[in-house]
């Protein structure tokens, strides 16, 4: 419905399609006479549908199957297992070149493993094809380095510096703005998921996706708001707090401790409700045009995921099936 159309593509590719593609033809699925390509995809796996040898010598991916029926441009695939060359995909349009370079999902061990014996390395456009013009992202599925250990993960140290900007995978919080990188001059950019996949802080942060805009070495990011996507809250109560004067040795504890968690679970879903109102409020008021007509809604918009952590130290154990049923 959205790839196929006779809308034209006003970019072409420059370098070796041949290198870079893992379809059949070995070439970008707009530029295939028998399809009509409208919207053309460029994607790398992920950790979910990383290439498997499971029932062939070959190793595939399900995104395969996307690039072999045209609907997507696969790259990023590595083939070796002792090292890794990553090459990049070439564009021009107008007097704007992009250099983009993509790396699926590698094992995070075995990644920083090679990454620290350097067998992983980048290939450039040859200063005589004007290396210095073309404007360079990497876009990559892998941990980050907070909190993942210090052999889990890939540091932005491990980057290389001419990169202009990182479009980082895997990592489900939303963090569309861009991040200047520390260790070099490149920026981060993290998508996050589209919808919350697990009930954990990160995951609370309103869901965007980015439109890059380039323009020669200049560039723009336009965060886009998901409004599709089902609220969640997150809060935390401790029982012993002062402010809810519960003492645990009271024989109505219980029901007590039942009225407060359903008290504090309203709050929270009425604070999402009220948040999301006003994000679409904001919306209305400062689009120059009408909102594109969504194509998916929720039916019950009002419908919130909580989780609320309790710490009952020194109180008894709640009922967690009684409570929320």
């Amino acid at each position: 419905k959205h790839v196929m159309s006779h809308d034209p593509v006003g970019f072409r590719i420059l370098s070796d399609q041949r290198q870079a593609f893992a379809n059949r033809w070995g070439r970008v699925n707009y530029e295939d006479p028998f399809y009509s390509v409208g919207l053309p995809i460029f994607s790398i796996h992920g950790n979910h549908d990383d290439p498997t040898r499971d029932g062939g010598s070959e190793a595939l991916a399900a995104l395969d199957l996307l690039a072999v029926t045209n609907l997507i441009n696969y790259f990023g695939k590595q083939d070796k297992v002792d090292e890794i060359c990553v090459k990049p995909i070439l564009m021009s349009k107008g007097g704007t070149k992009l250099a983009l370079y993509g790396l699926g999902n590698i094992r995070d061990e075995r990644l920083n493993r090679m990454w620290t014996k350097k067998k992983v390395t980048f290939m450039r456009p040859s200063v005589k094809d004007g290396r210095e013009s073309f404007f360079n992202i990497l876009v990559l599925h892998q941990n980050r380095a907070e909190g993942r250990g210090r052999k889990n993960a890939v540091w932005e140290s491990m980057i290389p510096e001419w990169f202009d900007i990182v479009i980082w995978g895997h990592e489900h919080e939303c963090q569309v703005q861009f991040q200047e990188s520390l260790h070099g001059h490149f920026h981060v950019v993290q998508p996050g998921s589209t919808v919350a996949t697990s009930l954990v802080d990160g995951e609370a942060a309103v869901k965007h996706v980015a439109l890059l805009e380039l323009r020669g070495q200049q560039f723009r990011n336009t965060p886009i708001r998901l409004r599709s996507v089902r609220p969640f809250a997150t809060g935390e109560v401790r029982l012993d707090s002062e402010e809810f004067g519960l003492d645990p040795e009271d024989a109505k504890v219980d029901k007590k401790v039942d009225e407060l968690l359903e008290r504090e679970v309203k709050n929270l879903v009425n604070a999402a409700i009220s948040q999301r109102q006003e994000l679409d409020d904001e919306e209305v008021d400062s689009a120059s045009d009408e909102l594109p007509e969504q194509t998916y809604s929720l039916q019950e918009p009002d419908q919130v995921l909580v989780r609320l952590k309790v710490d009952r130290y020194g109180f008894p154990t709640l009922n967690n099936q009684r409570f929320g049923a």
